[in-house]
């Protein structure tokens, strides 16, 4: 007998036993499963991960709408804010104060008629923001 032959007498099982789980532990589990049961299951793992792509594409296509109505949301409210400033700044006017008290029945005094009166104890009233 050649040495190789007498190797591979010895690395080789005895009994039919130890063969059959050497075979096992060779041949995984998807070489032992038909291919159309393979075929099968690759595609349900193909259709699953589709489904699961779609439902992340989903969620970010509604979160980009989300973000898009906000800015708009946002870019409204600002025009409306800037809107009440200037507002708010053309009634602060002394012009538009006086066109007001015209339209109300008020005339302008005369600084040598006006009274001044002076109440003992009491106090200014303090001015916001000082």
């Amino acid at each position: 007998m050649s040495k190789e032959h007498r190797e591979s007498t010895k690395r080789a099982p005895t009994t039919p036993v130890l063969a059959t789980r050497r075979r096992r532990q060779l041949h995984p589990f998807f070489f032992r499963i038909g291919p159309v049961t393979l075929c099968i299951i690759s595609l349900l793992l193909i259709g699953l991960m589709a489904v699961l792509y779609l439902s992340q594409q989903g969620r970010a296509v509604a979160a980009n709408q989300q973000i898009q109505n906000l800015r708009l949301a946002q870019k409204e409210l600002e025009r409306k804010n800037q809107d009440l400033q200037e507002q708010l700044a053309k009634e602060r006017s002394p012009s538009h104060i006086v066109e007001q008290a015209q339209k109300m029945g008020m005339k302008q005094a005369d600084p040598n008629s006006v009274e001044v009166i002076v109440v003992p104890h009491l106090r200014p009233i303090p001015e916001p923001g000082k």
